[in-house]
């Protein structure tokens, strides 16, 4: 398999956890300084309200810390993808019975719903589109086409180009390229607008998706490999509740939200990650030293920790896309 949508979308090695352990660590730090400030009149509509963005306040508070930090925060999680490129990998069959129905898209009519089911349809697209399955990626192309008309960011969403490259084309580094960038375009104009709390909500929605999807794949194909990533959605859900905390004094769905994924956070408490250090390597590539790092992650993850993960992961997510 060709390998570079996997350099488009950042592996999640111990680094990179070391990492969010990193920016977690900082954001929590800013939050404790800042005292308790959190955003009021955001975009966010939390009932059955028509989906117009509400104005906000001149003298309205921000989070903690200025939209480039939170921006560093949201970018220094992994994509969804990566999971789908080892499922797909480890020669597991494609199973469309894992993925959110379509047929339900219209339903979702606020956009606290419309921001979580992007993230949601957006996961499943990729899936859809590393097996190679044009017609489900068309439709859910589709699906993600009709959240982001609602949530009124649909000019920012490539639907034609990506419908003729899942339709005409086999080039999948172009089509995942595309659809990356697409959601990339998305998230910076949510940030823009201060609308960064569906911002969070796209990526929280996201990342439910791929993690149940991996509970469930684990679980008919158990798999070492498989376990270890999930045991490391652990510092993710962190750097998620973190986010989320700056909203829900604002918004009681988002704290609703937020304290179903505060139960998820218990059964995870259970999952220990150790980092295991050894003297960085150096090489000369081209005429540049490049230094590697030799750092290794220790996860303690169970069987028990997998069958409570899939039920609450799929509680939450059943909440989500009902």
């Amino acid at each position: 398999m060709n390998t570079t949508p996997m350099r488009l979308f950042a592996i999640f090695s111990p680094t990179s956890l070391r990492t969010l352990v990193i920016f977690t660590c900082a954001a929590t730090l800013l939050l404790s300084c800042g005292g308790n400030k959190k955003p009021k009149g955001g975009s966010l509509l939390t009932g059955d309200e028509d989906n117009q963005e509400v104005s906000k306040d001149d003298n309205s508070s921000a989070p903690p810390f200025s939209k480039e930090v939170l921006g560093d925060i949201v970018r220094s999680i992994p994509s969804p993808l990566e999971i789908s490129f080892l499922i797909k990998d480890l020669g597991i069959k494609y199973d469309r019975g894992l993925l959110n129905t379509t047929e339900k898209a219209n339903d979702y009519n606020t956009s606290f719903k419309q921001a979580l089911n992007l993230g949601i349809y957006s996961t499943d697209l990729g899936y859809a589109n590393i097996y190679g399955q044009t017609n489900d990626a068309l439709q859910y192309l589709t699906a993600v086409k009709i959240m982001t008309d609602g949530l009124k960011i649909g000019d920012y969403f490539d639907f034609n180009t990506l419908k003729d490259l899942a339709t005409n084309s086999n080039n999948l580094d172009s089509l995942l390229l595309v659809t990356n960038t697409s959601l990339e375009r998305i998230n910076e104009h949510l940030q823009k607008k201060d609308r960064a709390d569906q911002t969070i909500l796209i990526l929280t929605g996201g990342w439910l998706e791929a993690l149940y999807l991996t509970c469930e794949i684990a679980k008919r194909s158990p798999n070492d490999l498989l376990n270890n990533r999930i045991g490391e959605q652990k510092i993710i859900l962190d750097q998620l509740l973190l986010l989320l905390s700056f909203y829900e004094e604002e918004f009681p769905k988002i704290k609703d939200l937020r304290n179903d994924l505060i139960e998820l956070q218990k059964i995870y408490n259970r999952v220990e990650i150790t980092f295991v250090y050894e003297e960085a390597s150096t090489k000369e590539q081209e005429g540049i030293l490049i230094v590697e790092d030799q750092a290794t992650s220790k996860i303690k993850f169970t069987s028990k920790d997998l069958e409570d993960i899939l039920a609450k992961s799929k509680e939450i997510r059943a909440k989500i896309t009902e």
